[in-house]
């Protein structure tokens, strides 16, 4: 069936500008990190990314890492692209990620300039495009001079293979010198993408949204829900097929009373406002003016259609979030 997007898509969900550029951003984007890759259905996959478009959402975020197997991800988003999406690329914000282990070899894997350049033109081709709107370092790599990583962001933007830059996971000392260093270079740091939930509150308490404020870059939010901690799922056992029994990053020992504790007082808090955990998880992270944007994933519409209800709710009062402060303990649920 040939799609047509609605044409109201962009009535309903609010845009922030990130950081001091001029480019604007959906305050929930999608990002193809889990369930993109060859494990699940692509017509599931297909349906969810033209319906996250018809509600406004156009950015999507994607890594030559997200799969599995790695790379899956990508190369699903492509086909997505050249059969529905291609006639809406003006419209769309399509970043991908380099820097983080794909494969054995050491060329697969950290900052130098081998590395991102080489994995950003195999994402180019994943994905079926000749550029992306934002390019990122993934993670930090310490053995590599930072000159050089940022060197090959840089390249990048001159080469016409990405509009911006952006970083991963940088600690704010890291993030702030690779913000100089672009800024000498003529190629001004748009972004960080970092995890940052009720749960886990490193970049309000290690000085990263400051960071962000006096460099003029946008914060990105990935992990608000916590990989599902902030919802009920986990409120009374672990159901079968759940996150926590398959993946890497949310393991079944976490989810011990003093989590579910915390977790049942958030909860009712979030119903005595008519919504549900994971709306008021969105919202509590999107409260920040530094966090341009929140990366939400989905496993169908209904999902997706759910979270995106975040965005109607009044703003939490000053008795909600020390409520939130106090039941909403870093580090709840988490390996940190």
């Amino acid at each position: 069936m040939t799609y047509s997007a609605v044409p109201d898509r962009y009535e309903t969900l609010p845009y922030r500008r990130t950081g001091s550029s001029g480019l604007v951003l959906p305050a929930v984007s999608f990002g193809l990190w889990q369930k993109f890759g060859t494990d699940y259905a692509y017509e599931t996959q297909r349906e969810i990314i033209l319906h996250a478009f018809d509600l406004g959402i156009s950015h999507f975020d994607n890594a030559d890492r997200y799969g599995p197997p790695h790379r899956a991800a990508q190369e699903t988003f492509g086909r997505v692209l050249t059969t529905d999406l291609a006639p809406y690329r003006d419209e769309l914000i399509l970043s991908t990620k380099a820097g983080n282990p794909i494969g054995p070899s050491p060329y697969l894997t950290g900052g130098s300039r081998k590395s991102i350049l080489t994995s950003l033109d195999h994402s180019l081709r994943d994905l079926g495009t000749d550029y992306v709107d934002i390019f990122y370092h993934h993670s930090p790599d310490v053995q590599t001079p930072l000159e050089e990583s940022v060197g090959a962001l840089v390249s990048a933007v001159q080469q016409g293979k990405a509009l911006y830059v952006g970083i991963s996971n940088y600690l704010p000392d890291r993030a702030h010198a690779a913000a100089e260093l672009l800024r000498e270079a003529g190629v001004p740091l748009l972004i960080h993408q970092t995890r940052y939930s009720i749960y886990d509150r490193r970049p309000e308490q290690n000085g990263l949204l400051e960071t962000a404020d006096q460099d003029g870059f946008g914060v990105i939010v990935y992990s608000p829900l916590a990989q599902g901690l902030l919802t009920d799922k986990y409120l009374d056992a672990i159901p079968d097929g759940a996150r926590a029994q398959n993946s890497t990053f949310l393991s079944p020992e976490v989810i011990d009373d003093t989590y579910r504790r915390r977790t049942t007082e958030l909860n009712k808090l979030a119903e005595s406002r008519g919504q549900s955990l994971a709306q008021l998880a969105l919202q509590w992270v999107l409260r920040r003016g530094e966090v341009t944007s929140a990366l939400i994933g989905a496993s169908s519409t209904a999902q997706l259609d759910h979270n995106l209800q975040a965005l109607t709710f009044p703003p939490l009062t000053d008795e909600e979030l020390a409520l939130i402060d106090e039941h909403g303990v870093h580090g709840t649920g988490l390996k940190l």
